[in-house]
Formats: C-alpha cells, structure tokens, sequence
C-alpha cells in the first residue's frame, strides 16, 4: 500500500484526494465544505456556496444576480430579500413574475400547497391558479395587479423610464404602504433592480390597464436600461455573478461584459475584456440544446463573458433545495461584507 500511495504522489491527476462523508453533528456551513471534497452535483453545491463566499469577501466585486423561474411562488421570494438587505447582492435582475408575485404574498395574501394531478377544468371554476403543486386565488392575484396599475396612475403621464428607474420609484411607493417586498427592500438600500422583460408579467397587465381605462401611460426604455447596466458594470472594479436559472436574467448580465468590449474598442483598447471574475449558476437545463439557460460557463469564456481564470461552477439542482441551503449557511457563518458599492447615483435624477 505504501509502494502504491509513493506512486501515485507523482501522478499529475492526483492532486486532490477525495474526502468520504463521514456522519456526525456538525454545522450546515460544514456539511457543504464537506460535499465540496465528494463528487457529482454534491460537490458542485459545496463548490458553488464557497465560489459564493468568495465573492461575497472580495472588496473590490460589484455581485449581480440573475433571478429566473417560479421562485416567489415556491417561497423562495424572502431569500432574495435577505441577500438584498445583507447586499450580499448589489444588483438584481429578475424576471417581472418574480418582483410581482413575491407583492401578492407581502400584501397578506397566501400561496397553498396543491398538486398537479388535479383536474384544471375544476380549479379554473373556482378561480385557482395553479403553479405546479402551487395553489393561488385569481381574484387575489388581480388585486397585486391593480395595486401595480394604481401606482402607474402617480406616475407622470407618457413619462419613460429605465425599468431600474421604475421598480426603484415603486419600491418607494411600496414602502410608504409597508408593504415588504423585494423591490422595496432594494428601495431601502439602494440596490438597482432590472427586469428586461417586465411586461411579461402583472406588470404588463396592469399597464395595459392603466392605458385602457384612462389612457394612463408610461414609457420603460430598454436601450436606456441596459446603457444603466453597462454603465454598473463600466464602474465596477471588477464583477462577479450568481445565476438562479438562466434565461433573459442570465444573459442581460452576460452582456454587460460584451458590451465593456465593445466600448473598449471605440476608446482604442485592443482585444480588451472585462469578463467575469467569480460565477455560479444554479440550473436545472442541459447544455447540449443549444440555448443560454443551459449553455456552460467554459462557453461564456469564448465570448469574453467569463474570465479563463475565473472562479466559476455550475450546480444542477433544483434552486429551491440548493438555495435555502446556501443562505442559511452564510448567516450561520455570520459572513459580512467588506465594502460595498455605492449604487445610488443611479437614481439621484428621480428625486
């Protein structure tokens, strides 16, 4: 055995030894350092939430987060809140489902434990939407949507807006109402939200119907929106990601680092990028279909989105077992940041 071991010492593949779990009491923060020295997606999970770590110390990292999928729905909406308030995030950017239906709970509402062999035609007669094996009321739901619709009505008519600038001002209109949400806990810490598709959700309902009944609209800019966000990233020293899902989330951060290339190159900077220096993904998509969601960190390098040198790592899991997992594992730890980045002359205009 020891003939052996002095073999494999110079065998340039074995460099790091496998480590067996072993039961005993220890710690969530543990067990998930633990599984980083196991295999498969176990320690995928222990190697994301010290990537996670990692970039939550670094002192010079501007974090964004690109947030897809059902997630407020699966009560996963108050993790996103906490790592806002702890601004272990310093940018969201989220599909409109997720910055909505987490307001439809904040607003006293309930969510109910269903199931998905059920008959629809039935729950359709009783006003049920469901989200898989998630129950919601219709007419609850309607009322968010009107909630959105009235604060369009505060807003000057025909005035545009970046889609950060808009949640930012309902984030105040939010909060004066005490209604504790994602978008207005970003409000309270100055923490941008972008929502590239924001009218694909109660968002979008509610302002066709602010425009319909009393021709009360508004205008969200997408150019200005993403200039905003190249713009975060121009200033950052450098950037970092976490990836719940993928989808428009994923790639609208993504291209912010295309886009410091591009910008790079009208300055006279040649072959100059500004990729990613830390980024996890979280995903439950393949990459051999060929779209964004499930497309590989090792291919973002070729695009100069993802630094060769980055820390990165994909962990395919569910993102509400891999999520709480993580969060309660960082406050475990009682991890803080350094220093974070100012964000607030994004919106010194709006006053």
């Amino acid at each position: 055995m020891l003939e052996m071991e002095d073999k494999n010492s110079i065998n340039p593949y074995f460099i790091e030894k496998l480590l067996t779990i072993e039961v005993k009491k220890r710690n969530l923060s543990e067990l998930l350092k633990a599984m980083s020295n196991t295999a498969y997606q176990g320690r995928a999970l222990g190697e994301v939430y010290n990537i996670i770590v990692n970039m939550i110390t670094d002192p010079d990292v501007v974090i964004f987060m690109g947030l897809a999928g059902s997630m407020s729905t699966a009560g996963m909406w108050k993790i996103i809140k906490w790592f806002i308030e702890n601004r272990f995030i310093d940018v969201l950017v989220s599909t409109g489902a997720n910055i909505s239906e987490d307001i439809y709970e904040a607003m006293g509402f309930n969510y109910y434990k269903g199931s998905p062999y059920v008959d629809d035609s039935e729950l359709l007669k009783y006003k049920i939407d469901r989200f898989y094996d998630v129950f919601a009321s219709e007419t609850a739901y309607r009322e968010m949507e009107n909630l959105i619709k009235n604060f369009i009505y505060t807003l000057p008519r025909g005035a545009v807006y970046s889609t950060a600038e808009f949640l930012h001002l309902f984030g105040k209109y939010l909060n004066s109402k005490n209604i504790d949400s994602i978008v207005s806990a970003a409000y309270r810490v100055n923490v941008p939200i972008f929502s590239p598709a924001l009218v694909d959700s109660g968002y979008g309902i509610a302002a066709v119907l602010a425009l319909r009944e009393s021709g009360h609209g508004v205008i969200l800019d997408m150019v200005k929106d993403f200039d905003q966000l190249i713009e975060i990233g121009r200033k950052a020293p450098k950037m970092a990601a976490i990836y719940i899902g993928g989808g428009v989330p994923k790639d609208y951060i993504n291209l912010i680092t295309v886009a410091q290339t591009l910008l790079g190159e009208k300055e006279g900077l040649k072959d100059y990028y500004k990729p990613l220096e830390y980024v996890v993904q979280i995903t439950m998509d393949a990459p051999q279909w060929g779209g964004l969601s499930g497309a590989t960190l090792e291919e973002a390098v070729s695009w100069g989105k993802v630094s060769p040198k980055a820390r990165k790592r994909v962990v395919y899991v569910d993102a509400t077992i891999a999520l709480p997992l993580i969060a309660h594992a960082i406050c475990e730890e009682n991890i803080k940041r350094n220093k974070v980045p100012d964000l607030k002359w994004l919106f010194e205009h709006l006053k």
